[in-house]
């Protein structure tokens, strides 16, 4: 964690690996088989048992609507490829 916490480029990609542009509501995501980060690259959007997953994080929690956007809480960290 604290040679993240140095490497501040490898974290703004982690982070912004986290970040879809838009308001992309859980009707939306799974119809989706991807989606473009803000960091450029795709997470990988499946639906396995009724549960959607973002690479191979599960969703947990939806639709928390924000001032600037939407959440959708998944259960662990997803890394840019």
């Amino acid at each position: 964690m604290d040679a993240l916490l140095k490497d501040i480029p490898k974290l703004k990609g982690i982070l912004t690996y986290h970040v879809v542009a838009g308001k992309v509501m859980a009707a939306d995501v799974v119809k989706l088989n991807s989606a473009k980060t803000v960091n450029g690259q795709s997470a990988k959007i499946t639906v396995v048992g009724g549960k959607v997953m973002v690479d191979n994080a599960h969703v947990v929690t939806t639709d928390i609507s924000c001032s600037n956007g939407v959440i959708h809480i998944i259960d662990s960290v997803i890394l840019p490829k």
